[in-house]
């Protein structure tokens, strides 16, 4: 069989030999003639030859029809298709029955998604996800075109440079709207909330990544972290974690000891995530002992990460502020902070993204498979990630600790992104005569003085009222303390 089918496939044969070779041999080619054995006085009973296992047989039957496909396709379809052109597309059929983070990543694309790893690539700024078969925003990064122009987390893209985004993968997507610095592109979007579309220009350019961010800026156009001088509060945000993430925030926290700190507020809200190694040094920074994270996958063994107690941050109460956009790595910090006991979790249920993936060299390294391998489990065992059949009665994601689930509506949600958003932004000193001030919210409130509402902040202040909840958190913690 396999000569006959050699002959008119020429090379595709090779895959048959390649995927098949245990059974092949002794399933498919016929046996060299043996000399006649001598007569006998009795025939012996026919026992039948060994059959190849019917699983076996199965994959056989597969492998032939996709490759009679691509033949068929190849040989006789109106119009040339080169073989590449169609084993890719095969591969992305593939994927396309996995989830949504699982994907091929063409030697045209390989470049770029390794950039991308680097936490800096050229783009327009903004974490995407597929929900509900719909590409919608994570979260835009602060100070990045995305963010300039007013994209918000939970926007749909219907469309990018005018193409639809339905039906494109994950990757895909992130390909389009990546690209070379310079190079403008066009996004038709619905915001939450709203049922019209609205096309929005930007021009892509290189992306480095903010990712230890304060709640206001100072007048040099930095961060300042201490929120609340009067009661010790510090208040860190974190966009998304990268490699230098962990040192950043240790610096950070070196800098508010020295300020007496007394509380820390971390905000995840709107984090996508980030690398597994990064959450796991950021909660390293706040867990002296115990178990941080572990992963277990159905062909790799478990694998866990123990916290250590040298260069801890310890001996002050902690609020951690999360969402329904807050993501893989931002759950393994609130999982793990909350197993332990370390922290007060407030706002809302996560995303419900707790899958690894793992990067699979192809072709000696020229593509690529992104291959969902794994996924984590909290410090107490529970499951973090959320699976399409998943309900809401499921164990997924992080939820808030008892009494502390603030849901915030589409309406209330935008007018806080809004408002932070213009707070994020680094005003060019001209604009006003000086860089753009803010006073520290002293009631939880997310907006600018009188004095600064001309110049920065158009419009009332914005109360946030998850930031609020931390703060009256903290406020009774330190209370009790002697």
């Amino acid at each position: 069989m396999i000569a006959r089918y050699s002959a008119r496939l020429g090379g595709w044969a090779l895959l048959i030999g390649l995927a098949l070779p245990r059974w092949a041999a002794a399933a498919d080619v016929a046996p060299a003639k043996q000399p006649p054995a001598p007569a006998a006085k009795a025939a012996k009973p026919h026992v039948p030859a060994a059959q190849p296992p019917k699983a076996v047989d199965d994959d056989y039957e597969m492998c032939k029809l996709l490759i009679d496909t691509i033949d068929q396709v190849e040989r006789n379809y109106v119009t040339k298709v080169s073989r590449r052109e169609l084993i890719e597309a095969a591969i992305r059929g593939m994927m396309s029955k996995l989830d949504p983070y699982s994907g091929y990543i063409s030697p045209r694309e390989l470049g770029r998604f390794r950039a991308s790893m680097e936490s800096e690539f050229g783009g327009i700024g903004v974490q995407v996800a597929i929900e509900g078969d719909q590409l919608r925003i994570i979260s835009p990064m602060c100070g990045t075109p995305a963010y300039r122009a007013g994209l918000l987390a939970g926007d749909r893209i219907l469309e990018i440079d005018g193409r639809s985004t339905d039906g494109l993968t994950l990757d895909e997507d992130i390909g389009k709207l990546k690209g070379e610095e310079g190079k403008p592109v066009t996004l038709t979007v619905i915001h939450p909330g709203k049922r019209d579309r609205e096309k929005i220009s930007l021009v892509r350019q290189r992306i480095h990544l903010e990712t230890v961010l304060g709640d206001r800026r100072k007048a040099d156009g930095g961060w300042d972290f201490m929120l609340d001088p009067k009661q010790g509060i510090g208040y860190v945000r974190l966009t998304v974690f990268s490699r230098d993430t962990a040192t950043r925030l240790r610096t950070v926290l070196s800098t508010l000891r020295a300020q007496k700190l007394r509380g820390l507020i971390l905000d995840l809200r709107f984090d996508p995530g980030g690398l597994l190694d990064a959450a796991v040094e950021v909660c390293n920074l706040f867990v002296s002992s115990g178990r941080i994270v572990s992963t277990k996958g159905r062909n790799c063994p478990e694998r866990i990460w123990f916290a250590r107690k040298e260069g801890t941050f310890e001996g002050f109460p902690m609020a951690v502020l999360v969402n329904h956009y807050s993501a893989s790595a931002s759950e393994i910090v609130a999982a793990c902070l909350q197993d332990h006991k370390r922290a007060v979790i407030i706002g809302q249920r996560t995303w419900g993204k707790g899958s690894v993936q793992n990067l699979i060299d192809l072709e000696n390294g020229k593509s690529a498979l992104k291959l969902t391998t794994a996924s984590y489990q909290r410090p107490s065992g529970k499951n973090i990630h959320r699976f399409p059949d998943s309900k809401l009665s499921d164990e997924w994601g992080v939820m808030p600790d008892q009494g502390f689930e603030i849901k915030l509506g589409d309406e209330e949600m935008l007018k806080l992104l809004e408002d932070r958003r213009r707070r994020d932004i680094v005003m060019p000193a001209g604009r006003s005569g000086q860089a753009a001030k803010t006073q520290p919210p002293a009631t939880a409130k997310s907006g600018s003085s009188a004095k600064d509402a001309g110049t920065r902040h158009a419009g009332p202040a914005v109360v946030d009222r998850q930031l609020q909840a931390a703060v009256g958190y903290l406020s009774r913690e330190l209370a009790k303390a002697p």
